[in-house]
């Protein structure tokens, strides 16, 4: 009988695990976990408290509990420092291979972008540096940013927004402005109205921040849809002196030059990237 009982409780933790990582950011009742498990609420709320210590321990995440008539429990795909340290060598030394220099002195990542491996451990990072923040929606702008964003937006539990250049008929009305980029171009972007409602805290995500025209763009669609920008996360930017100062702006890495000649790629860890990982390290 003692080993029937540990074997279901295994069986009733990798469930609950399963349930709570699968949704990040959603809140179940210990009421609704326990009719699914056919077990007591004050067993699943052990089972879950053993679930946060491990996951905590590990720096995979952690179980929140939300008190109240309304509370329950809900996991949040934060990442510890160690982890996001981790994941920015892995990344330069994925992006600092020789091969994927291009000739004009650019740098292939797109495979990195759309990588959904990478993208899911990238979107964890923006994720926990921006949870603070409370935000409400998450934006991005087609079509490198797409992937980030959408990794970005599952790990916060939020809803994801993406601007077009053009607006399409079967979105809706749409709200458009123009942007004038670090080349001098003029170009627009567009979002359906009902895309963000008003008064929403939104984050913006990006692949790749040079003079910053986009998310001045995207800042001014939610101004214009009458909400607040708080922040911006991009994977990789560029030192150069930036058309738009970002508030709370937050990049992994910084592309500081490509040598085609010497055939070698200068990325490191982005200021920002590095500020971070001390803040944190000094709250743990």
């Amino acid at each position: 009988m003692a080993r029937e009982a540990r074997y279901a409780r295994v069986r009733r933790i990798v469930g609950l695990t399963r349930r709570l990582t699968a949704a990040p950011g959603r809140l179940y009742s210990l009421a609704e976990l326990a009719e699914e498990t056919g077990a007591a609420r004050s067993t699943v709320s052990e089972d879950v408290a053993l679930i946060d210590e491990v996951l905590r321990e590990t720096g995979l995440g952690a179980v929140a509990t939300v008190t109240g008539a309304a509370g329950g429990v809900r996991w949040l795909d934060t990442v510890s420092p160690a982890r996001a340290r981790e994941l920015a060598q892995g990344m330069i030394m994925e992006l600092s291979d020789p091969e994927r220099i291009i000739q004009g002195g650019f740098l292939y990542m797109t495979d990195v972008i759309f990588s959904p491996f990478w993208a899911e451990r990238i979107g964890a990072v923006f994720a926990t540096r921006f949870l603070p923040l409370a935000p409400d929606m998450v934006l991005t702008m087609e079509t490198k940013g797409i992937p980030l964003a959408l990794a970005t937006a599952r790990a916060l539990g939020l809803p994801l927004a993406v601007a077009r250049r053009e607006s399409r008929v079967t979105e809706g009305p749409s709200i458009s402005v123009n942007v004038v980029t670090s080349s001098g171009r003029i170009g627009a972007m567009s979002l359906p109205r009902r895309a963000i409602p008003a008064g929403s805290r939104v984050l913006i995500v990006d692949d790749f921040m040079k003079g910053g025209s986009t998310v001045r763009g995207l800042e001014d669609l939610c101004r214009e849809l009458g909400a607040t920008a708080i922040g911006c996360a991009s994977l990789c930017e560029t030192p150069v002196e930036r058309q738009h100062k970002v508030g709370e702006y937050f990049s992994i890495l910084r592309l500081d030059a490509v040598d085609e000649s010497r055939r070698v790629v200068d990325l490191s860890p982005a200021e920002s990237f590095t500020r971070y990982l001390e803040e944190a390290g000094s709250d743990a």
